[in-house]
């Protein structure tokens, strides 16, 4: 009997033609996003499942399914997962590391870029028929080029992220949970380790690009946003609930740093409505891996991860190595 997998949200048809030649998949092309009961519905009888960031795959869950043996997330986070009952209950649980780097990394800097330079203000008040004449004084912005870049979250993202500044002149100074070794840290522009204090007070360009967790929970707070040059800027393409949005909002509102580019949210989609009455903010919906053969790659190393789990080699991505395959 074939085993059957579920396949959370919309994705690419040809993945799912490849997953039916494994699988009886259950796809939901209708891209209808389940609410946490449903869900749990949905994975009755399941095998496996291929999921994105929008499903909540707890503990609940887990238990109510109890001949489930994969969890394929397609992103690199995973904080959706209940990755602890999983191991628990025998089932393996991965993701897409690297495939999403090196776009995400681009879509980084044309972030932080587009907030410096203020292009979407200006985009909004060309559009809205404000531009009559030149002043020297117009939608003034910070530059980039020999600017101090720094990143909190120094994995494989962060450093492609210090690369790029190498064109720029930029001196780099991050903050992680362990050093980088020498070696690495020439590669990424020569990049210094610093405290986070130190990064704060120093960086003219704040990047955010450490995985959520509840030990990052509000790592950019009041507290931390006071320590922030009031010309800095503050960009956010990790995972919403890094940053406080609301100590966020004030210190925009107040003008207490000078500007934010956020790919994500607390509570995304629902974002704090006070970001769009905000001039000095840039918004995007959660799009930093979105080009199209960053999202195919994407898929099919999730496609990859599962195929792998259920047809008894170890997925390439697999996240509890301790968990052992029920039979």
């Amino acid at each position: 009997m074939q085993q059957k997998i579920l396949v959370a949200r919309a994705v690419f048809p040809d993945v799912i033609d490849r997953l039916s030649q494994y699988f009886e998949v259950a796809a939901n092309q209708a891209d209808h996003v389940y609410a946490d009961q449903e869900l749990v519905e949905k994975m009755t009888g399941m095998d496996g499942l291929l999921t994105t960031g929008s499903e909540r795959i707890t503990a609940a869950a887990l238990a109510a399914n109890p001949g489930l043996k994969a969890v394929c997330n397609m992103a690199v986070g995973y904080n959706n997962i209940d990755v602890d009952a999983a191991t628990r209950s025998g089932i393996m649980v991965t993701n897409t590391p690297d495939v999403l780097n090196e776009t995400t990394a681009d879509f980084a800097w044309a972030l932080m870029m587009a907030t410096a330079r203020r292009i979407t203000e200006a985009e909004h008040w060309l559009r809205a028929g404000k531009w009559v004449k030149w002043r020297y004084d117009t939608l003034l912005g910070a530059d980039v080029h020999g600017s101090t870049l720094g990143i909190i979250g120094m994995g494989r993202i962060g450093q492609a992220i210090a690369r790029r500044s190498s064109g720029f002149g930029m001196q780099v100074i991050y903050h992680n949970r362990s050093r980088l070794t020498a070696d690495l840290e020439g590669r990424a522009n020569d990049a210094q380790f610093v405290s986070k204090e130190v990064l704060l007070r120093t960086a003219d360009h704040v990047m955010l690009v450490l995985p959520y967790s509840p030990e990052t929970h509000h790592t950019i707070g009041a507290a931390e946003l006071a320590l922030m040059k009031p010309s800095a800027t503050l960009t956010n393409v990790a995972r919403g609930g890094i940053v406080d949005d609301v100590a966020l909002i004030a210190a925009l509102r107040e003008r207490r740093i000078a500007s934010a580019g956020l790919d994500v949210f607390e509570n995304e989609p629902a974002l704090h409505p006070d970001f769009l009455t905000l001039p000095n903010v840039v918004l995007t919906p959660h799009i930093a891996s979105a080009s199209e053969s960053t999202r195919r790659a994407m898929a099919n190393c999730a496609a990859d991860n599962l195929i792998a789990a259920l047809c008894g080699t170890s997925p390439p991505n697999l996240l509890n190595p301790a968990v052992r395959r029920k039979e």
